[in-house]
This record gives structure tokens, sequence and C-alpha cells, in this order.
């Protein structure tokens, strides 16, 4: 009679810990913290790997424990569903707090990168990031990100259907730019594709 012996695998003998998943509120919250627009509940269980109904109990977890409403403290950022999608936002509350600090900061020159983006979005506003990023035609991400942060470019709306968010200048940058309106822009150049023949919505190099 053969003793039933398990063979160890290469992992066991090699002394591996195997790998824990991480809880799924962990994992919905890393990807909620490095997201430019609301995701959608099918898309964001598709990031993490878990079914949309447990994303979406867990969401709903997610929003009463930054409300207060569960066993601690309100938070700064609440989780906010815009055009079917959900995203962190700074809490209404802090606004004028938030865009002191950001206006405070110690002002540094833009990129030749970022002055094309904010370019691009100050003359074809209101404007979505893919819409920028066709026009540029590289990743716009963390440029964006810097406008943002910078109080150059603000969010408009969401696009009622594809939940993506439509960005517009600030009145912050008028006064950069010395100039009351933006009608006060120079008449772009008409060597420079400004995409009024329509946004090519391929695949951005």
């Amino acid at each position: 009679m053969t003793d039933d012996v398990t063979t160890p695998t290469a992992d066991e003998e090699a002394g591996a810990v195997p790998a824990v998943e991480a809880p799924l509120a962990e994992r919905i919250e890393a990807i909620l913290l490095i997201i430019d627009e609301p995701i959608g509940l099918v898309a964001l269980a598709a990031a993490v790997g878990s079914p949309v109904a447990a994303v979406r109990q867990t969401i709903e977890t997610l929003v009463e424990d930054y409300d207060g409403r569960g066993s601690g403290p309100r938070r700064g950022f609440e989780l906010r569903e815009v055009g079917g999608g959900w995203r962190l936002y700074v809490r209404e509350d802090h606004d004028s707090l938030v865009a002191e600090f950001v206006g405070g900061q110690a002002p540094a020159r833009l990129s030749q990168a970022a002055l094309e983006t904010l370019a691009v979005i100050a003359y074809k506003q209101p404007v979505t990031r893919s819409q920028v990023a066709s026009i540029r035609a590289v990743n716009v991400d963390s440029v964006v990100r810097t406008l943002l942060a910078r109080g150059l470019i603000t969010e408009l709306f969401a696009d009622s259907e594809t939940g993506a968010i439509n960005y517009g200048t600030t009145d912050s940058l008028l006064q950069h730019l010395g100039i009351n309106s933006l009608d006060e822009l120079p008449p772009i150049s008409p060597l420079l594709d400004d995409g009024a023949d329509g946004f090519d919505e391929g695949v951005v190099r």
C-alpha cells in the first residue's frame, strides 16, 4: 500500500510565503486614489477582480465610513457618485482651505507640456482629458493634475453619458495673463491643429 505523500511545490521548498490578497476595501481605495475621472462599478470591479455586487456593497460601506456614519470620524474627503461613476472629492466645507493652500504654494515655471495642454484647454473648453490628449497626441494625465493643483484649470461638469470630466480655465489664469476674459486671448495660429475638424478618439500615442 502506497503512502499518500503530498509533493511540496517549488515555492514551499524555497520557503516562500503564499501571497495574501488585500481586503476588497483597500483595493478599491487604491484605485480611487489614482483616477482622474469617475469610474463606474463595472470598470472598478474589473480593476480589483471582484464581483460588481461586492464592489457596490463595499462602496456603500466606504461612503458611510467617510461620512462618519461608521465607527470612525467624518473625513475631510467624500466618495461621491458623479455621471454614473465614483470618485474621491474634497468636501465642499474645505474648498476655501484647499484653494488658499494651493494659491499659497511657491510659484514655479510650467513645463512646455503643461503650457501646451493649458493652451488647448483655454481655446477648446469645455474639453475632456481624452480630447486634449487626442489633440496633443500624448498622454496628459499628470499634466492635467498639475494644472488642477495650480488652480489654472477646473472641473466644469461630467458628461452625462460617459462620465468624462470636462475641464475649463479659471479666473486665476486670467489674472496670470493680465486679461479680463477669454475673449481677449489672441487668435489661435492657423498653423496649429486646434481640433476644429473634430476630435480623433483613437489611440493616443
